[in-house]
Order: structure tokens, then sequence, then C-alpha cells
């Protein structure tokens, strides 16, 4: 049985913040963490190139942040919500099968279980900033309908839409 993304995104934040909190090993937090999802190869495969993207492109991604919280200091910033705030601009960015509004709404979604209570919000304003950024500057890689051309404004995530992109 396929597993959801959201599953998949939770456990590859789980492997992000253990990465963050502890020296160990990026093989060895993936097999405790996101290897618990081989019996699905689609998701185990997503989950692993996810995590290490995030990692690849941090500091491509971090920046991108940092411009967009406004009187934060991005120390400051809750770690699960900077975790957040990475993997959703790394799909924005890498995963052009992904339309924005999921990744979006998965991040928030996320946020909203696993974070503080304004989480959610935080998480929405500043990713709706990114993406317009992004947009303006032409770095979206999305083909496919309804994969750009799309609000992220109060939509909810179906997350079956995601495994159906073209």
């Amino acid at each position: 049985m396929p597993y959801t993304r959201r599953l998949v995104r939770e456990k590859t934040l789980q492997a992000l913040y253990a990465l963050e909190l502890s020296d160990d090993t990026q093989e060895h937090i993936l097999s405790y963490t996101v290897d618990k999802l081989r019996d699905d190869k689609v998701s185990h495969e997503f989950a692993r190139m996810l995590f290490r993207r995030c990692i690849e492109a941090q500091q491509e991604i971090d920046p991108l942040i940092r411009a967009h919280v406004e009187n934060w200091e991005f120390d400051r910033i809750a770690l699960i919500d900077k975790l957040l705030l990475r993997m959703t601009i790394t799909e924005l960015l890498f995963f052009e099968e992904i339309p924005p509004k999921v990744s979006i709404n998965e991040a928030i979604e996320i946020a909203k279980k696993f974070s503080t209570e304004k989480s959610g919000q935080f998480i929405n304003a500043i990713l709706d900033a990114i993406f317009e950024q992004l947009k303006q500057e032409n770095r979206l890689n999305k083909r496919g309908r309804g994969l750009i051309d799309i609000g992220v404004h109060n939509v909810r995530s179906d997350d079956d839409h995601d495994n159906k992109a073209t």
C-alpha cells in the first residue's frame, strides 16, 4: 500500500530534524526514519531525494528565507519551521512534478501538527512571498497543467494531487 505524500514529508522532516540535532551520519539517520518507508519504493525514493536535496540546496535556500523574514532573526526561527521552509522551497525549486500549491499547503498542515500555534500562518506568509519571488525571477521549473498558473491562497491540500501531476 502506498504511503501518502504527507507521511513521507513528515518522515523527511523527522530525518532533517535528527540531522540538525545529532552527530549521526545521514545514512544512519535515514535508516531510522525514511527507510521505514522501504515497502513503497516510490515513497521511499521521494523521501530520500527530498532529504538529500534539502541538504545540498541549503546554501541557496537560506538566503531566500532570510530575505523574507522581516523583523525576525533567522537563528530565532523555530527549527521545525526553518526545516519546513527549506523542505518546501526545495520542492518548489527541484521537484517539477509537484504543484506549488500542494507543497505550500502540505507545509502549512505539517507546521500546524508539529510546530507552534502560529507556525501555519508564518509558514504560509513566507512561502507565498518566496513563491511569488521565484515566479517573477523565472526560477520555477514546473511543467504540466495547473502547476504554475494557480493561486496558492486559501487552497486546501489534496494530497492525491501531487501523485497525479502530469
